[in-house]
């Protein structure tokens, strides 16, 4: 397989390719004609989450999936999921929705054009042509009037689509960091809330905050302090004044209170990434017997408290995973990427999940979901559209708007005169470095299923270094 050939990338329109995998071109994040390559080489072929399943639970339920100029409509149907882009097939008006966040149920009325009247159904077939007479019948084919279907495929409890039906399958492209996540208990998640915001920021800048723990210290203080050794174990324990430094004297009974600060903290501020159901219960645990070594006693507790979340959720009827088994046979990271735009954060048995989609060259909207597990017959209804919030709301949870506070500002720095390039570790930001060259493979159209396995390797690349992507 050739290795990526930077020269050849450049030629092929592409003057901002990354010849260094340490060092990332400012351009990238607001040059209108990089964009423009994304929107045309990179978006049309890679797999997008479009909706939550518990979105279009009833046969007939539809919602509008929109990306970079692209509808698309997503529908329960008698044969299951089925997509398909959104355009009458007379004069190309939508045939539903519109808005970017629309749903509704189409199982009686189908799809109907608020222009003239033309009619489908849920599985896409044309069921009126009004004034047909008027037309010549070649035009008026059923494969000439049906919906245009959009390749589909379900996994995680959500609907993702991909416009290129050749591009490889949902699983070829993104990997064993499936089946792993699916160990975890994704499929079986609901979603409790659904928060979305615009940022004034680039969508891969918005991104990038999540593919690293390196930033906990300065722009999460809080959970630094509660739990330094955590922290300054993986990233250095050279603070510079900025954090707290490890306590080597301190008592195991006060780590083990500190842990369940730190669980406090993700949970306030962040909900999915450890659910308050889970907190309570780890509380109860805070005086059970250890030993006096904190390196053993720390370990021993986090298995004692995820026995009992698993036992104590289950009675309850809700359908978790056995924690300590999965954390053997299929650990996860603290956050998983899956390429391009959508990120899961598993902690216990809840995860939070985050969505990213440009709006243009320095704009995304960025979605935050919180997933748990709910006991049988609790029905609450699901979120059907986010909440939109200001991005500097305050009624966004802690870690978000912690995060918010630097990307927009970042976003603008990037415009400073003589700042060239982004600078990254390759111990532990090369998640940031591997995502951007691969998209440089989209846009240098390589072989599909190179672009797919050099994706499978982004799957558990969290804090990690940078890979040969295409060896």
């Amino acid at each position: 397989m050739a290795d990526f050939d930077f020269a050849e990338a450049v030629r092929a329109g592409n003057p901002l390719a990354i010849a260094d995998p340490r060092q990332i071109p400012s351009r990238r994040y607001y040059d209108e004609g990089f964009y423009q390559l994304e929107c045309e080489q990179l978006w049309p072929h890679v797999w997008q989450m479009a909706c939550r399943l518990e979105q279009i639970p009833d046969v007939g339920d539809w919602v509008e999936y929109t990306n970079v100029g692209k509808s698309v409509l997503v529908v329960r149907t008698n044969d299951g999921v089925k997509a398909y882009h959104n355009h009458c097939r007379h004069r190309g008006v939508p045939v539903a929705g519109g808005s970017g966040n629309a749903f509704g149920n189409c199982a009686k009325s189908g799809f109907v054009c608020p222009f003239h009247g033309w009619q489908w159904n849920m599985d896409g077939e044309n069921t009126f042509v009004y004034g047909r007479q008027l037309f010549d019948e070649d035009q008026l084919t059923h494969a000439e009037l049906a919906l245009k279907p959009v390749r589909v495929e379900t996994w995680g409890g959500c609907a993702f689509i991909n416009l290129d039906d050749e591009a490889p399958s949902l699983r070829e492209s993104l990997g064993p960091v499936l089946d792993r996540l699916d160990a975890h208990g994704m499929s079986k998640l609901r979603a409790e809330w659904w928060f979305g915001t615009v940022l004034p920021a680039n969508w891969k800048i918005a991104m990038e905050a999540f593919m690293e723990g390196y930033h906990v210290m300065m722009t999460h203080p809080q959970l630094q302090r509660s739990v330094p050794g955590l922290y300054n174990a993986r990233y250095g324990n050279d603070t510079g004044g900025i954090g707290l430094p490890i306590d080597p004297d301190q008592s195991v009974r006060d780590n083990i209170r500190a842990q369940i600060e730190n669980l406090e903290l993700l949970s306030s501020g962040m909900a999915g990434m450890c659910h308050a159901k889970e907190v309570a219960i780890a509380r109860e645990l805070a005086d059970v017997d250890l030993p006096d070594n904190v390196a053993e006693a720390v370990p021993l507790w986090f298995g004692i408290v995820q026995e009992a979340i698993s036992r104590k959720l289950r009675e309850r009827g809700e359908d978790v995973p056995d924690l300590n088994a999965v954390c053997q046979s299929d650990p996860v990271n603290a956050v998983e990427f899956l390429f391009p735009h959508y990120f899961l954060l598993p902690f216990f048995t809840s995860m939070a999940s985050y969505r990213i989609r440009p709006l243009g060259p320095e704009s995304c909207m960025f979605e935050i979901w919180s997933l748990t597990h709910f006991a049988p017959g609790d029905d609450r209804e699901p979120p059907m559209e986010p909440t939109v919030l200001p991005y500097n709301s305050q009624d966004f949870p802690m870690i978000p708007r912690q995060d918010y506070s630097n990307i927009p500002i970042q976003q603008k720095g990037l415009h400073s005169e003589g700042f060239d390039y982004m600078r990254l570790s390759g111990q532990v930001e090369g998640l940031i470095s591997n995502y951007q060259r691969l998209i440089d493979g989209y846009i240098a159209g390589r072989d599909k299923a190179d672009l797919a396995r050099a994706n499978q390797k982004l799957g558990g690349n969290f804090d990690g270094p940078v890979v040969d992507l295409w060896d």
